[in-house]
């Protein structure tokens, strides 16, 4: 006779209690007031000595996290400043002839465009050595002068500016994995250019119209009232303008990165940086001065040399060439410290950007999307993530 645990064997007989309703009949039953009996239990005082007992850690195990995805040169989570710093050395690591390479042929154009339109006049005109030596120059050679400086200025300023955008787009992609090459970086670039350059023209110009504003302040206290008027005021004017100026510089971080990665026209970029900023106003900010001192100490380090021959020889410069060559080490001085800073500045600014949206609108959830197709997917796949808006 089969019994209820599948076995074969003899029912014995009916339990005297039989287990209550919906209780299982193969755990079995111990009748009501069965147990030890009364004041039963381990003596007095019985138990480990006072302290005695696992090692700290011991006896719990935390649940198992997966490690953040790392498609790229950062992980998809909010980032630490290490992580801004290593992404922004690995990302050139990783794509050299888009950065480093990139960034060679806009500083050698440039600083070889500044400096033609620089001493160029002054070296055709024969007056380079004594302009050099603080010696009297004419008046038509001097203006020349000045307007070649000028636009010599104006070039690099849109050469950085060019630069700038280039390595954006080329940051974008390395947050992914992906590679991109230079005329691809320029491609994706072209369309966004000319809003790059109207921001930072207006930039400029609001920082130039405010200084001028507390600069004619200030002379406008001393004409009417006195010097010492003039320092009452404007010492805390000029604390208050260097500190509008620090401010204002911080909330239009991003203002680049955005109008490249998102596309967005210039008004909507210098909204869209506000609202991104001004959730962690310090923390971009210590960042951005942090990354600007170390970038000024390596482009210091880096140029020291080459500063120092090009101050001697123009001390000691008797000739027009020996002038030449003493400006021409200044610039490739200038020039190599350039090389080495530009990408990590501009790869520092972009992801404290991409920090910045992980942070305030979880967008590494977004990019997650992009990193799951793997390193198969085109590399321009993951482009449009950028794109997306916060609800």
């Amino acid at each position: 006779m089969s019994t209820d645990a599948g076995g074969s064997g003899t029912a014995g007989p009916p339990s005297p209690h039989p287990p209550p309703a919906g209780y299982p009949p193969a755990y079995g039953y111990a009748p009501p007031g069965y147990g030890p009996p009364p004041g039963y239990g381990p003596p007095p005082g019985y138990g480990p000595p006072p302290g005695y007992g696992p090692p700290p850690g011991y006896g719990g195990y935390a649940p198992w996290t997966p490690p953040p995805l790392k498609p790229g040169i950062i992980p998809l989570r909010p980032l630490t400043l290490s992580d801004i710093f290593n992404g922004a050395v690995a990302y050139i690591r990783a794509n050299p002839k888009a950065t480093l390479g990139l960034t060679t042929i806009v500083v050698v154009i440039t600083q070889l465009l500044a400096l033609l339109l620089s001493v160029g006049p002054l070296a055709a005109g024969g007056e380079l050595t004594p302009t050099l030596t603080g010696e009297q120059v004419s008046t038509g050679v001097l203006i020349s002068s000045s307007l070649s400086s000028l636009a010599a200025t104006i070039a690099t300023g849109l050469a950085s500016i060019l630069l700038s955008g280039l390595l954006t787009v080329v940051v974008g992609r390395a947050v992914f994995g992906s590679g991109i090459t230079i005329g691809e970086a320029w491609q994706r670039l072209r369309g966004r250019l000319w809003a790059l350059i109207g921001f930072t023209v207006l930039e400029v110009l609001a920082a130039v119209l405010l200084i001028a504003v507390a600069v004619g302040l200030i002379f406008w206290v001393a004409f009417a009232a006195g010097g010492l008027a003039a320092a009452v005021i404007g010492i805390p004017l000029v604390v208050a303008t260097i500190a509008a100026l620090l401010y204002f510089g911080t909330i239009l971080t991003f203002t680049p990165a955005i109008i490249v990665l998102e596309r967005l026209d210039i008004i909507s970029a210098v909204t869209r940086s506000f609202k991104l900023v001004k959730r962690d106003f310090w923390r971009v900010l210590g960042i951005r001065v942090l990354a600007l001192i170390v970038a000024q100490l390596i482009a210091s380090a880096v140029a020291i040399p080459f500063s120092l021959g090009g101050q001697i020889m123009l001390l000691a410069a008797e000739t027009t060439s020996l002038a030449l060559l003493a400006l021409v080490l200044l610039a490739v001085g200038g020039a190599i410290s350039q090389i080495i800073t530009a990408p990590f500045s501009a790869g520092v600014v972009v992801l404290q950007y991409t920090d910045g949206r992980i942070r305030s609108e979880a967008f590494d959830l977004i990019l997650q999307t992009g990193a799951a197709h793997g390193p198969a997917a085109p590399s321009d796949s993951t482009d449009h993530l950028w794109l997306t808006r916060p609800n």
